[in-house]
């Protein structure tokens, strides 16, 4: 069961990425570019899980997974803070 719900956060996240950078194309938006960028970190950091804790168990993978979370909140809060005004 724990396989299915990394998974689809992994899925989700990557069709956020997905939905937010489509629209930035369309509208130009900063906040959606930045956000964008954001889901596909998170993505990749849902993906790091699964691969940690499903596919090579005997790995540590901590580092890499929690650098993908900080460089996630890094975009979103430049996007936020600096480039929203």
């Amino acid at each position: 069961m724990a396989i299915v719900v990394y998974v689809l956060c992994m899925l989700t996240s990557a069709l956020c990425a997905v939905l937010l950078l489509r629209e930035h194309r369309r509208s130009g938006m900063p906040l959606l570019f930045w956000s964008g960028l954001s889901f596909v970190c998170w993505a990749a950091n849902n993906l790091l899980v699964f691969a940690d804790l499903v596919l090579f168990p005997t790995f540590e993978l901590a580092l890499f997974r929690t650098t993908a979370a900080f460089v996630a909140v890094a975009f979103q809060l430049y996007g936020l803070v600096w480039d929203a005004s």
